[in-house]
C-alpha cells in the first residue's frame, strides 16, 4: 500500500548541507496502524510530509497503491490526497466560519459528491456528535473538535490516514479515547494509518511502531497487538 524508499530531506544554511531525514525505506501494508516515534527534531513531521506528498524529497520516492507518488507533480498529488488520502492535525484545521457538519463536508463537496450531507452526518454520527453537527468550532470542546477532525478525514473513504500529533492538545483521557476511536475507524474501513506521536504509551497501541533519531530510522518492531476495549466515542469530551 505505502512504501518509502530512501527517503532523504536536505536543506542549504549558507555553504552547510543540513540533513533532516536520511535514507529512510519501510513500507507499509494495506489495513495496516502504524506509530512514528522520535524524540523532538527526530525528523517525525518532515517523514510525515514527504510520506504525504505535502513535500518533495531531496532524494528517494514514495509509492502510493502502486504509484509513485513523489514523482508526480503538485498538481497531481493533491489529486491523489484528494482521492486516496485523510489527514487529522494536532491543531484540529477546522474551518472556523463553517459548522461541523458543513466542515465535514468539504472534502465531499470538493469532489461533487451528490449525498455529501447524508455521508457527513453519517460519520458525526459515529463519532458521536450526531447532536452538534450545527455547532461552529468555537462552541465544541477540544476532543469534540478532533472527532470532527477525524470525521472529516475519513469522510471519503480514504485508502491511508496519515495523522500528526492528533492527541497533542488534548488532555490524557481525551487522548487516548481519540486515538482508540481511530482504530475503531482502522477496523471499520480497512484504512491504513500512519500516526506520528510523541506518546509511547498511544504509540503502543499501534500494530507496528517505527523510531526515528537524528534523521534516521533507528528501529521498527511490531507490538503485541493487545488493545483495550474500543470506548464510545460519546465519552470524548
Amino acid at each position: 500500500m505505502l512504501i518509502a524508499r530512501g527517503l532523504t530531506k536536505e536543506y542549504q544554511s549558507g555553504d552547510r548541507t543540513i540533513a533532516v531525514l536520511r535514507d529512510v525505506s519501510f513500507e507499509v501494508p494495506q489495513g495496516q496502524f502504524v506509530a512514528i516515534v522520535g524524540p523532538s527534531g527526530s525528523g517525525k513531521t518532515t517523514l510525515l510530509g514527504l510520506l504525504a506528498g505535502l513535500d518533495a524529497p531531496s532524494r528517494g520516492n514514495v509509492t502510493i497503491d502502486g504509484g509513485d507518488f513523489s514523482a508526480l507533480g503538485e498538481d497531481a498529488r493533491a489529486q491523489v490526497r484528494g482521492e486516496k488520502v485523510g489527514f487529522v492535525f494536532q491543531s484540529f484545521q477546522l474551518i472556523p466560519t463553517l459548522t461541523a457538519l458543513e466542515n465535514v463536508q468539504v472534502p465531499l463537496e470538493l469532489r461533487g459528491e451528490p449525498r455529501a450531507t447524508a455521508r457527513a452526518r453519517e460519520l458525526l454520527d459515529r463519532v458521536g456528535l450526531g447532536g452538534r453537527t450545527h455547532h461552529f468550532p468555537n462552541q465544541l470542546s477540544g476532543g469534540e473538535q478532533q472527532r470532527v477532525a477525524l470525521a472529516r478525514a475519513f469522510v471519503n473513504r480514504p485508502s491511508i490516514l496519515f495523522a500528526d500529533e492528533p492527541t497533542g492538545n488534548l488532555d490524557s483521557d481525551n487522548g487516548t479515547r481519540i486515538v482508540e476511536l481511530i482504530e475503531s475507524l482502522n477496523r471499520e474501513s480497512g484504512s491504513t494509518v500512519v500516526l506520528v506521536t510523541h506518546d509511547l504509551d498511544l504509540a503502543q497501541r499501534a500494530q507496528r511502531v517505527i523510531r526515528l533519531s537524528d534523521g534516521a530510522l533507528v528501529s521498527d518492531e511490531a507490538t503485541t497487538g493487545d488493545r483495550p476495549p474500543t470506548t464510545d466515542p460519546r465519552q470524548v469530551a
